[in-house]
């Protein structure tokens, strides 16, 4: 039987997605690095979803609304919100707190299309192909080489860069928990419940391990700003669409990508330079993500 995502024409808004989301995704990179001088990285986060609440509240209750049916749905649609903002975010953020580079966090993390595209047939019955695994390891050569400096340099710590690979293995099981049990969820309603899940958990923490203090500088405004409005609501949005219309390891191959923007939006603000092995590596990782995403004309018409 044909998917008819598959067979449907390919819109410019459909074509750009990929394009738009990579931006999007990377740039939250930045906006912890922009924001964790002034406020502990888990009340930052917790400030962050409680704000997304917010603002989303008047929408959900004035506007009409489609609900999970089930409340096995609700349960669903929440975890996968834990894995993929919780988990994901958190020691992302926490990763940076102890002295990560952004970049290398970014690196680690975006390995994760590689364990995604191993389990992805397990877990969700897809068929991986030798010219998509090829693309998966070149994607993932492309990777290294963007950052290969700043790991020779020894920056950040053994516990921290942990941390971030925690986050790795839980965006990659968000994505395939996402995929499995929450690929049909209402974008609006799903957001909305992942947000409190997400909010909950990092407000119960930051109780815990913070002292919650925040120093409202204009750096941090900004983003806040940013990751609220651009990163909660529309890459994360984007993800869940494409995830809707495309095959796991396929999506996931984009966030080989992330390192390789990441660098080129710290070079601009932050003036952190590009050696010939990052150049080298940004174009390594669009191949192999070309491999991975490219159709032939018999793929296309199954």
């Amino acid at each position: 039987m044909k998917n008819p995502a598959a067979t449907s024409p390919e819109t410019p808004f459909l074509l750009a997605m990929p394009i738009v989301f990579v931006f999007l995704w990377s740039t939250g990179f930045i906006g912890a690095k922009l924001g964790l001088p002034y406020v502990e990285p888990l009340t930052f986060l917790a400030t962050r979803f409680g704000i997304c609440f917010l603002i989303m509240l008047p929408v959900i209750l004035f506007t009409k609304t489609i609900w999970p049916n089930r409340w096995q749905d609700f349960g669903h649609i929440s975890v996968s919100g834990l894995l993929m903002h919780g988990g994901y975010l958190g020691f992302v953020f926490l990763s940076i707190d102890q002295g990560v580079p952004a970049g290398i966090s970014s690196l680690i993390v975006g390995i994760q299309p590689l364990i995604v595209a191993a389990l992805a047939g397990v877990l969700l019955g897809e068929v991986v192909s030798g010219r998509q695994w090829a693309g998966l390891l070149l994607g993932l050569a492309g990777v290294f080489l963007v950052v290969f400096n700043k790991l020779s340099l020894g920056q950040g710590t053994t516990f921290g860069m942990g941390l971030s690979f925690i986050a790795l293995f839980s965006i990659a099981l968000g994505t395939l928990y996402q995929k499995k049990f929450c690929a049909q969820m209402n974008l609006k309603s799903g957001n909305f419940i992942q947000f409190i899940a997400a909010g909950l958990y990092f407000y119960a923490l930051s109780l815990i391990f913070e002292e919650g203090d925040i120093i409202w500088h204009g750096e941090l405004v900004f983003a806040m700003g940013w990751l609220v409005i651009v990163l909660s609501f529309g890459a994360v949005t984007l993800l869940y669409m494409l995830l809707r219309t495309g095959a796991a390891a396929n999506v996931s191959s984009l966030f080989y990508l992330t390192p390789p923007c990441t660098a080129i939006v710290a070079y601009f603000l932050f003036d952190e330079t590009l050696g010939p092995l990052s150049l080298l590596g940004m174009a390594v990782a669009v191949v192999g993500v070309a491999l991975v995403n490219f159709k032939t004309t018999k793929e296309k018409s199954t």
